[in-house]
Formats: C-alpha cells, sequence, structure tokens
C-alpha cells in the first residue's frame, strides 16, 4: 500500500533544544486540561492496554514540553466539545477539529497544526458505487455521520439535497459508532479525514477501503475560550514544532510506521 508520506525523516537529536525553542514563552508550570473524545484513531484514540495515545496526544505533549504546561485530560463527546470550551469548563480541545469561520463566533482556534483531505470510507466489499457521483445516484445507499461536525454539512450540502434530515443520512453519537454501523451494514459510507481514513484501512485493510477523489480539505487545530491567553504561546509552539520537523515525525510515527506495525 502507496504510503502516506514519501520522504522518511532522519530522528531529531534530543540532545539539543532546536534553537526555535528559545524564543518559546515560559508558562512557568501553568496547569491545562484539555479534552478530547479519544474516538478519532489516528489522531487520539485509546489502545489495546486502556491507555489514551496518537498523534495529537504526541503534538500535545511536545507543546506542553516546550511551554512548559502541567497537563491534565478530560474525556467529552463530540457534541460537548464545543461548547464546554466556549463556556471555559476546560482550556483546550483537541479532536480533530477543523477551522471554520462559524465555529470563530464560539471560540477561538490555533493556527492549523495538520491538513487533510475529506475522503469517502466504506466496506471492503462494496461495489454498488466508487465514488461520490455513484453514492449519490445509489438510493438505497446510507452515510453515517455526527449532527454538527463538517462530515456531516458536507454530506447534507455538497453531497445530498441541502435537507439535514435526509433518509439516507443516520447521525450517531460518536465516529467509532457510526464506523461500528458501517462495518456491520447498518450504513454503506462515512466520510472523515483522510488522516484517520486512512488510519482505519491500514488496520482494517480487509474489512475498509477509501473510495474516490478528496472532497474537499480541512485544515485542524485546537480550539481555546475565546480571547485565551493560551493562542499565541501554542501558536508559537506550533510554528516551532513544524519548523523543527518534529509535526513530521509524528506523520511518520502515526501514519506510516503505524503501517508497518498493525
Amino acid at each position: 500500500m502507496r504510503c502516506l508520506f514519501a520522504t522518511l525523516l532522519l530522528a531529531l537529536s534530543c540532545a539539543t533544544l532546536p534553537a526555535a525553542a528559545a524564543d518559546l514563552p515560559d508558562l512557568g508550570g501553568r496547569k491545562v486540561v484539555v479534552a478530547s473524545e479519544n474516538a478519532y484513531p489516528p489522531l487520539q484514540f485509546i489502545d489495546h492496554s486502556g491507555k489514551a495515545v496518537g498523534w495529537e496526544y504526541d503534538a500535545l505533549a511536545a507543546i506542553a514540553k516546550r511551554l512548559d504546561l502541567e497537563v491534565s485530560f478530560r474525556t467529552l463527546p463530540w457534541d460537548s466539545m464545543i461548547p464546554a470550551v466556549a463556556a471555559g469548563q476546560v482550556d483546550v480541545g483537541m479532536d480533530g477539529i477543523t477551522i471554520r469561520d462559524d465555529r470563530r463566533d464560539k471560540v477561538d482556534f490555533s493556527d492549523p497544526y495538520m491538513r487533510s483531505e475529506m475522503v469517502m470510507l466504506v466496506r471492503a466489499d462494496e461495489t454498488r458505487f466508487s465514488d461520490a457521483a455513484g453514492f449519490v445516484q445509489t438510493p438505497d445507499a446510507l452515510v453515517g455521520s455526527q449532527a454538527g461536525t463538517t462530515a456531516f454539512y458536507v454530506v447534507v450540502y455538497d453531497l445530498l439535497d441541502g435537507n439535514e434530515a435526509n433518509r439516507r443520512i443516520k447521525l450517531y453519537e460518536t465516529f467509532s459508532d457510526s464506523l461500528t454501523a458501517l462495518e456491520a451494514g447498518t450504513i454503506d459510507m462515512v466520510l472523515t479525514n483522510s488522516a484517520a481514513g486512512h488510519g482505519y484501512v491500514l488496520a482494517h485493510p480487509d474489512r475498509l477501503k477509501i473510495v474516490g477523489d478528496a472532497l474537499g480539505t480541512e485544515d485542524f487545530g485546537f480550539i481555546f475560550p475565546k480571547g485565551s491567553d493560551l493562542v499565541a504561546p501554542f501558536n508559537a509552539a506550533i510554528a516551532a514544532l513544524k519548523a523543527d520537523g518534529t509535526l513530521k515525525g509524528l506523520d511518520q510515527t502515526w501514519f506510516v510506521e503505524r503501517e508497518t506495525a498493525e
């Protein structure tokens, strides 16, 4: 299977911090509560040992180290994530959250830490359709989604007829629930970002596949309560982690090496 990233990265030296790190703010061990759903591998999920892991956890750990933050985590379902952050119940939200203007009215975003394309995830034995047009023209094909997500709005307004109550859309509380329904045959397709979609296919190539062309791009960011003073330090840390190759190293770990391990 073609790897997501063509170039392997050299290991970063642990002996010294990159020069850019010297310019980052020192938050002096400030305590920060971060919310995650833990249902979106390989970005964040619960592994076989019961530990919360993933690309976002590793990125957050790197940010915390650079800024000197003491981080604790809180598990929240997707539909509670943005309201909880907006209300200041947690300091940061991470859940593969697409940066969108309509969400900026409720929360502040960091700069993007990842760009991903939206893809169609189907069962490996699906033969009725092989792209978005084919799905639309297969009237008995159903799609699973979470209300209020980017994937939901793409399905409603870009694929179907603009009716949010369209009978072809089945709503689920979590993405994991929709994935379970897909594998069980209750629904026939889910939309997901390419990072997570390829992660699922790499883990279960006999059960899942991606069909058709990408349906657009998403930029992911951390979210904060409006006016949070954490935004600027996080942006500085994200820029440093991009510059020194740390984020690309996480891509290697979670999207390339994970393929071999599965």
